[in-house]
């Protein structure tokens, strides 16, 4: 199970940063990779920082297991929990890619103040606000559930910490002071990373 969660880690990672990059380099010139923005402040960094700890974590616990050198926990390494976490891997990995293709052009990894884009409220973004990150979370807790270890776990939660800390501290500031009022209309009727749950009042 672990070279399979491996493969289909490899396969989605080529697919939502590779392929993605190449298609946004096509339509605009531009990668549409920006990272940490000019002034990043603490939360900035520690978001970033969670995020890149918390992938790390989920693959240096596919590669423990590779190795005979952690086991899963017995409790949860069982068949049923395979295929789900087969089913949330895919769905996730799918779900990523999709929503990125959903922002066209206005697709950005991190924010700037120097490039405004359009607010994209269509398609994906009018069920949550965040389809791409809680397909991450989808899809990090499929590749737990296909190989369940404390550290696989434990990552799934880092993660969606750093994605919770990324949203509310960086990017919703940010789409606050570029879109102002249109982003506040939009964030009272559509949920967070959920549907209904995380709209501003």
């Amino acid at each position: 199970m672990a070279r399979l969660a491996t493969a289909m880690l490899v396969v989605f990672g080529v697919l939502t940063l590779f392929v993605r990059v190449g298609i946004q380099l096509r339509r605009t010139g531009t990668t549409g990779l920006i990272g940490l923005r000019r002034g990043a402040g603490a939360l900035d960094w520690l978001s970033g920082m969670l995020f890149i700890g918390g992938i790390a974590m989920a693959v240096v616990s596919l590669n423990l297991v590779l190795n005979d050198d952690l086991d899963p926990i017995d409790a949860l390494d069982v068949d049923g929990l395979h295929a789900l976490g087969i089913a949330f891997a895919a769905l996730g990995g799918l779900g990523v890619f999709a929503a990125q293709l959903g922002m066209g052009e206005n697709w950005r990894v991190g924010v700037s103040d120097e490039q405004r884009t359009d607010l994209v409220t269509g398609g994906w973004f009018s069920i949550c606000r965040n389809p791409i990150y809680a397909a991450m979370v989808v899809g990090w807790t499929g590749f737990a559930l296909m190989v369940p270890t404390w550290l696989g776990i434990a990552a799934v939660v880092v993660i969606a910490l750093a994605l919770e800390l990324q949203v509310r501290a960086v990017e919703e500031p940010y789409l606050v002071r570029t879109h102002g009022n249109e982003y506040r209309a939009y964030a009272s009727r559509v949920g967070r990373f959920v549907p209904g749950i995380g709209r501003f009042h």
